[in-house]
């Protein structure tokens, strides 16, 4: 990646300079308390590093789809005070996004302060698809800074996203960067180039359309594809199985079928799942074969047998990326597909293997069911650049820093 870093930008010094930095803490709330911190504690480095070197440290982020209007329900202020609790510093949150009580507070901050201003897409100019109102968001941000001052990026989870504060600030600020953004391309350059085989993709999530293009652009370069999770569904359909009431993409049945024909070699989906007879935690469940799933349940969770099938395929492999969970593992009676791939991916770890978990429902899964973070050998914070990343996709982030 041709881009300065944020080593760069220390080196040059930024004492009392200052820094806008553009974070993923985008975490999930349930009644306004925070459930999965990791991507705050994720964001803590880069920022950490600033704030020691003495930079005015001003944080824009998102939280959630608040449509361009403010919600309260959407407020970062939790997520203020998780991250002064992280960084062991008061952060303070702005109570607007470039209005005057950020205007206010960014005047007022003296070396090693952050201020968080409140959750960037209150503004519809951040998602605009006009780049002209975003730019004037862009320029907003700008002029809360001092001359001289830098931005950086490190907020992986938002670089596939061509907005006001991912791409345009960075065409009016020197930009690096930040931390985790390296670290991210690195490992994912890491997964296209060359990576060590036998190189296996685990895939789950509700839709096959989710995930049809970084299906179309792995499969001809892995050894083993495994699917599960709802996606999985739309496979048997296709093979001609009934699925009961479990979720279908009836739309994707002949590109599934297609998918089936080319890479038959390559895809290994399921032979037994968990079905219930409703989607709820204390649903009646039983498993079957993936032939014989009744009419009216529904598919919640690989079955043992797969389970134990792919943890052999995945025990095997020099070279693991997973995305998407085996079933609703936040239900305890339909966790253990997960649980059980995933303590396949923390074995070949364990035996030398490069192994990426990444990001969204899978980084969730690795914290919900008590894995260790450190049984991975990277734990993305992205999972939609993750996957465009592989697909070959452009990131708007990403080319915007190594044209700054």
């Amino acid at each position: 990646m041709a881009v300065k870093t944020l080593a760069d930008l220390l080196a040059d010094g930024v004492e009392g300079r200052g820094v806008l930095v553009r974070s993923d803490l985008n975490v999930p709330l349930e009644n306004g308390v925070i459930t999965d911190p990791g991507r705050i504690a994720a964001s803590v480095p880069t920022l950490k590093a600033l704030v020691d070197a003495g930079a005015k440290v001003i944080v824009t982020a998102h939280l959630g789809r608040p449509k361009g209007e403010p919600n309260p329900a959407l407020s970062l202020a939790p997520v203020a005070a998780k991250l002064g609790e992280l960084l062991g510093r008061n952060v303070q949150l702005a109570g607007d996004v470039v209005g005057q009580d950020a205007l206010a507070r960014a005047e007022g901050l003296t070396d090693g302060d952050v201020l968080l201003l409140e959750n960037i897409r209150f503004d519809p100019r951040e998602t605009s698809k006009d780049d002209a109102e975003r730019g004037k968001l862009a320029q907003a941000l700008v002029d809360l800074l001092d001359p001289g001052a830098a931005f950086v990026s490190d907020g992986f989870g938002v670089v596939h996203r061509k907005q006001a504060s991912v791409y345009d600030v960075a065409k009016l600020l020197p930009s690096y960067a930040g931390n985790l953004v390296a670290a991210e391309v690195e490992v994912l350059a890491k997964l296209t180039t060359d990576p060590a085989e036998p190189y296996a993709v685990v895939l789950g999530g509700s839709k096959v359309s989710d995930k049809l293009a970084v299906i179309e652009a792995l499969a001809p370069k892995v050894d083993t594809l495994v699917i599960g999770g709802g996606m999985c569904f739309t496979f048997f359909a296709a093979q001609g199985y009934s699925v009961g009431s479990s979720l279908c993409q009836t739309e994707m049945i002949d590109t599934c079928k297609d998918l089936l024909d080319r890479f038959a070699d390559v895809i290994h989906l399921p032979r037994d799942v968990v079905v219930a007879d409703s989607f709820a935690a204390g649903a009646e469940f039983k498993t079957v074969p993936v032939r014989e799933i009744p009419d009216g349940w529904m598919g919640l969770d690989i079955g043992p047998d797969s389970t134990k099938r792919f943890a052999a395929v995945l025990g095997a492999a020099k070279t693991v990326f997973w995305n998407g969970p085996m079933g609703v593992f936040e239900f305890e009676n339909f966790a253990a597909g997960t649980k059980g791939v995933a303590e396949s991916i923390v074995a070949a770890t364990r035996k030398g293997a490069f192994t990426v978990v990444g990001g969204g429902d899978s980084a969730a899964a690795v914290r919900t069911l008590g894995l260790p973070d450190d049984g991975f050998s990277h734990i993305s914070t992205g999972g939609g650049a993750s996957l465009e990343y592989l697909e070959g996709k452009e990131l708007p982030g990403i080319s915007a820093l190594e044209e700054a």
